[in-house]
């Protein structure tokens, strides 16, 4: 049985985590309860060390409070509720389509319902792909699937260790990285034709110092209202469409 909380999703149950671990699903984490000695117990951690996966021993009340108060017999494995791409994946997308690369890097993105709306757009305005971090970062999970209204299984999603790693790997690949800031050049005069990706921060915290200065150019949106900030996922949209518009420009 599978529940989700903040970020992952959980398979719980002795029997259910066995199957899970014999097979060759992704898995992110093993969760016993602290205490227990049982015989499955040992042989649960006995094929989780196998995997080499990392086990995690915690309270009974923190595994009440992951699995939402089922009967979760003291072992809870996180999971990919989806499977991941890889970069390499995103780069043929685009070559299957004949267009040049237009990624998403969404920079350790908190809110799952922001990714679920990302993708939603990504999809309606044919980016080939997203990259995120695989740590402090929302990953696809059921209430992204839920808001995505389906689009999670069309757009690609890699998820990476290191993002500056990767986005400097882009830029050897001919892929211009653009950033936003409150500083930077007005969004409406960007040209997203080529090989692009625009990177979306936190939503709290922006873009990472490292990643940001590995961005060749840095976007802003103009506001003249009282607010000065826009939800990210609305934010990521406006940017989106102006990439958009200028790879598909009107006749």
């Amino acid at each position: 049985m599978k529940t989700n909380e903040e970020n992952s999703e959980f398979i719980i149950g002795r029997h259910p985590a066995m199957a899970a671990l014999k097979s060759d699903q992704e898995i992110n984490k093993v969760f016993i309860q602290k205490g227990l000695k049982t015989d499955a117990i040992a042989q649960l951690v006995k094929s989780a060390k196998e995997r080499h996966l990392v086990i995690s021993n915690v309270p009974k009340t923190k595994l009440d409070q992951m699995t939402a108060g089922q009967n979760h017999q003291g072992v809870a494995l996180a999971v990919a509720a989806y499977q991941y791409a890889t970069v390499d994946d995103l780069f043929e997308n685009a070559a299957q389509k004949d267009e040049e690369p237009f990624f998403l890097i969404l920079d350790e993105l908190a809110d799952p319902h922001n990714l679920g709306s990302i993708l939603r757009t990504a999809d309606a305005a044919g980016v080939h792909g997203i990259i995120i971090p695989k740590r402090r970062s929302v990953g696809l999970t059921s209430v992204v699937s839920k808001t995505s209204t389906g689009a999670i299984e069309h757009v690609p999603v890699a998820r990476v260790t290191n993002l500056v790693q990767v986005a400097k790997e882009l830029q050897k690949r001919g892929v211009w990285l653009f950033g936003t800031d409150m500083q930077g050049t007005d969004y409406r005069r960007w040209d997203a034709k080529g090989a692009v990706a625009l990177v979306i921060g936190n939503e709290g915290k922006g873009i990472s110092p490292l990643l940001k200065k590995t961005c060749d150019e840095m976007l802003t949106i103009p506001m003249i209202g009282h607010v000065q900030s826009l939800n990210a996922s609305v934010a990521a949209s406006l940017l989106i469409y102006q990439g958009f518009a200028t790879r598909h420009p009107l006749d």
